[in-house]
């Protein structure tokens, strides 16, 4: 199945060096999302050429401007392109009033339906059930209230193994059955096709975590075991530690110690604070401690694998 992440905007607080501020597209099978949307998501997305009335779902971690400014943009344009498909945002508490006062000062009637959900930013919580994934959210330590999202991939059907499917020929229930990764009996419960005989196991789930603004917090560690990417603000490098402390964000080596406390698979870096034109210093800071550390780039698009 397809996921994967588009980043339309790193920066943080502050557009600057042609970087604009946070929000990613998520594109997972056939469902797209946007997680958060600072300002000027929607210029990105044509800039990108990417088909963003496919999005049914966005993700507000919090209300500070650089991660929601560009939500009205995105939905003024979803009316005037006649959308008529519900739209479902998650945010903090406020973000629907934020929203509503708006609409009903420019006397706007939406063509679309909007449901609003409102995030919880105390405890991690299942928020989003699809068939083939399930969203969380996460508390993050910033400012003000604040939550990260995990999108998880559910577990997929066993492959069959092609070459004995061929030596016999099976019936749809028993391929059926042996996909679930159950055993195929017959009526007096004799094992005819057994699932470890005509299958592989499934690629395990893969899943991706999104970590917006937080200071540095071991307590994140334990949601994030094993992710397979996870994206982690690091505004600043280690020589600003104070700043960060006191900001209540994180450097890119605290992104890195959180990323190998958590045993993830690769680690994205975001959130640049403008004082950095070249964003070198924080790629080797977060690779210093976590080799798999890679720079969120604009425009480029990263598999979930």
């Amino acid at each position: 199945m397809r996921f994967e992440i588009t980043v339309l905007g790193s920066n943080s607080a502050i557009p600057a060096h042609g970087r604009n501020q946070t929000s990613q597209l998520v594109e997972i099978g056939m469902s797209s999302m946007l997680l958060d949307c600072g300002e000027g998501t929607q210029i990105q997305l044509r800039k990108f050429k990417l088909k963003y009335g496919r999005v049914d779902f966005i993700f507000i971690s919090h209300l500070h401007g650089d991660h929601y400014f560009g939500i009205m943009g995105m939905i003024s344009t979803f009316h005037l392109h006649k959308r008529t498909r519900l739209l479902t945002i998650f945010g903090p508490n406020g973000l629907d009033e934020i929203i509503t006062v708006q609409l009903k000062h420019s006397n706007t009637r939406l063509n679309f339906p909007i449901r609003f959900v409102a995030t919880n930013p105390n405890q991690k919580e299942l928020i989003l059930e699809e068939k083939n994934y399930r969203v969380f959210s996460l508390p993050l330590k910033h400012r003000i209230a604040c939550t990260g999202f995990i999108i998880q991939e559910k577990k997929e059907f066993r492959k069959l193994i092609k070459e004995k499917l061929l030596q016999k020929k099976i019936e749809v229930e028993a391929i059926q059955s042996l996909l679930r990764g159950k055993d195929f009996m017959d009526s007096d419960g004799k094992v005819l096709y057994a699932a470890k005989d005509y299958t592989y196991p499934p690629d395990p789930p893969k899943t991706y975590a999104f970590c917006s603004d937080t200071i540095y917090d071991p307590d994140l560690v334990p949601h994030l075991k094993g992710v397979t990417l996870l994206y982690h603000e690091s505004t600043f490098t280690e020589i600003e530690a104070e700043r960060a402390k006191e900001t209540f964000h994180s450097t890119a080596r605290q992104a890195g110690m959180i990323a190998k406390a958590a045993g993830v698979h690769k680690l994205l870096l975001g959130h640049y604070s403008t004082r950095y034109v070249d964003l070198t210093p924080i790629m080797e800071e977060a690779r210093f401690v976590f080799a798999e550390s890679y720079l969120s780039i604009e425009g480029e698009r990263y598999t979930v694998e």
